[in-house]
């Protein structure tokens, strides 16, 4: 049950995250559409000052609640679970109130200081609140996260999803005639409009949940001592994310410099920047929906096992993680290799099709480098991932200076850095997962099995190759690729009846043998 509890769980998410990202590929394509991409463009400046923020007044302690609430309920702790989540809510509520405080009464500073462009002092303040509306939020996320019942912060993620969508959109037209930066503006007005309606979701699903969770006779532990656990976990997140949110901003200020120096005038470089991230990028991180859900999931459900002590049961959790990642992440790259060229072209960027192919061949690293974090994180090891990170821009970050200057590499020599990077962090981790949890080295599950329906998949692209690149005749591709994939798993024994029985809706129609 505990086994199905964990897949049930990423299953969810995935459902609502894959929901949500289609979502948001249509928001997109209406605001480059109707709204056009200058307001769009000063909508996203305050995002960097935003997300900091955000990573300071939530310092990893959702991710934390979740690892402590699940061990603490795991042996039976039910009121110790509780004092977890209401000493967290105390702490983001007030951290949020203060810094959304602050950055309110300090917005007009920070736009003549750090934003290039002042048009953007009424979208920040819009932005702003929506610092303690999420800092809230996450904690219970992090709670049901916690309980294994990823439902609740599903259901909200959709809620929030399609209310930024219809009044971001609404808004931004609406106010259109006023001017760019009041376009702008109703996108954060959407945002903002989101996240309150995700947070009054996620409270009505707590009221109603709370009955099923009655507290226990155990004594509380003392607040320091929570304290204590709660900083020890969330500390070395924090700083991960830090440093994750300064080395983007360095790639953003290093790739345009060096493309300038390979050759490029200053504004075609910022172009190509902005169609690495805005194209390639946007369509390499689509299937991290699926990493994103058994990351989220892993983290409560070891935690779980490791202190129940269950360590085989540790091992068969993190394998089977791994094993669906590269199960889920190979087709999805394969298709992006194959069809780079229109999918570029379709996000009016027919250049960056050989730099999509590059990212496609390390994207199964980037891909389990999540999957493997989630695992550390589950373990209790916070610290590996931050220092693993750290290895990892050692590597890319030199490698992006050197080969994006020289003109024969240009942006495919940074996708060849982001790539080594990938592979660098993903064999760490994975090293780490051996060393601490025992798991094995599964080469037939990890590497064979997959490894031989891809190669079948890419021989179906290119045995249809004479179809062309039309829309029916690349659906016909797509579909004659997926199918010989998933045939060629199931002969050899890498999609089995057990696993089919434990996605939701579609088991309890499977017999039992």
């Amino acid at each position: 049950m505990a086994k199905r509890t964990f897949v049930y769980g990423a299953t969810i998410l995935l459902a609502a995250n894959l929901f949500n990202r289609i979502l948001g590929f249509i928001y997109q394509y209406l605001i480059m559409s109707y709204i056009g991409g200058e307001a769009y463009g000063l909508f996203n400046m305050v995002f960097p000052v935003y997300m900091t923020a955000l990573v300071l007044t939530t310092a990893g302690i959702p991710l934390a609640v979740a690892k402590l609430v699940s061990e603490e309920i795991s042996l039976g702790h039910r009121t110790q679970a509780k004092a977890i989540f209401r000493l967290a809510l105390g702490i983001l509520t007030i951290s949020g109130t203060v810094v959304a405080f602050l950055l309110y009464v300090l917005t007009p500073v920070l736009v003549n200081r750090i934003f290039p462009d002042p048009r953007v002092l009424n979208i920040f303040r819009i932005c702003v609140p929506a610092i303690f509306v999420v800092s809230v939020s996450s904690a219970f996320r992090g709670y049901f996260q916690g309980l294994q019942n990823m439902i609740p912060t599903a259901v909200s993620q959709i809620f929030e999803q399609i209310t930024r969508v219809t009044i971001g959109f609404t808004g931004a037209l609406s106010f259109s005639a006023r001017g760019v930066e009041w376009s702008a503006a109703g996108l954060a007005l959407g945002m903002l409009s989101g996240e309150i309606i995700g947070l009054m979701v996620i409270i009505f699903q707590y009221q109603k949940s709370k009955k099923n969770l009655p507290t226990s006779g155990e004594s509380i532990p003392p607040l320091q001592h929570t304290l204590h656990r709660l900083w020890r976990l969330s500390s070395p997140v924090t700083l991960g994310r830090l440093m994750s949110s300064g080395l983007s901003a360095l790639d953003a200020m290093l790739i345009p410099s060096r493309l300038q120096v390979a050759g490029y005038s200053a504004r075609e470089a910022t172009t190509l920047f902005g169609q690495l991230g805005g194209s390639a990028f946007t369509l390499l991180t689509f299937p991290s929906v699926f990493t994103f859900a058994l990351a989220t999931s892993l983290v409560p459900a070891i935690s779980e096992a490791a202190a129940r002590k269950q360590y085989q049961t540790v091992r068969s959790r993190s394998s089977e993680a791994i094993r669906l990642t590269i199960i889920l992440g190979l087709p999805c790259l394969i298709i992006l290799f194959n069809f780079a060229d229109p999918l570029t072209s379709f996000f009016k960027s027919p250049n960056i099709g050989p730099i999509l192919r590059v990212l496609a061949l390390g994207g199964i690293f980037a891909y389990l480098q999540q999957t493997t974090t989630g695992i550390l994180q589950g373990l209790g090891k916070v610290h590996l991932p931050v220092l693993i990170s750290i290895v990892g821009a050692g590597v890319r970050v030199p490698l992006l200076f050197i080969l994006t200057g020289i003109p024969q590499w240009g942006l495919r020599g940074s996708a060849w850095a982001y790539m080594l990077g990938w592979v660098t962090m993903a064999s760490l981790n994975m090293l780490s997962i051996i060393r601490y949890s025992g798991m094995a080295l599964d080469l037939q599950h990890f590497v064979l099995q997959p490894l031989t329906a891809g190669f079948g998949m890419a021989i179906s692209f290119r045995f249809l190759s004479p179809l062309g690149w039309g829309y029916s005749a690349s659906l016909q591709k797509l579909t004659a690729g997926l199918i010989v994939y998933t045939v060629i798993l199931v002969l050899n024994g890498a999609i089995t009846r057990s696993d089919l029985r434990r996605i939701p809706w579609l088991g309890k129609y499977l017999p039992l043998k």
